[in-house]
């Protein structure tokens, strides 16, 4: 199916953007199993996991990661 859909980005509010964009993550995710895997990012995956089973690397919390990135950022 190869129909063209045309959204007037330009004249769409980062709200409605977003709200796009929620839309077509929620309705992906309902239909998970039919995503194929990027091989590359199922290698970073396997690697993430054994670092944290060896203790190399560990969980931080969603404030500490927030606080991280708006660090790296400056906002």
């Amino acid at each position: 199916m190869n129909t063209e859909l045309v959204l007037p980005l330009e004249k769409m509010t980062v709200a409605e953007k977003m709200d796009v964009v929620d839309r077509i993550m929620d309705d992906l995710s309902r239909n998970a199993s039919s995503i194929p895997v990027i091989e590359w990012h199922g290698e970073i995956l396997k690697q993430r996991a054994e670092n944290l089973k060896n203790g190399t690397d560990r969980f931080i919390s969603l404030e500490d990661a927030e606080k991280r990135i708006r660090e790296k950022t400056g906002r």
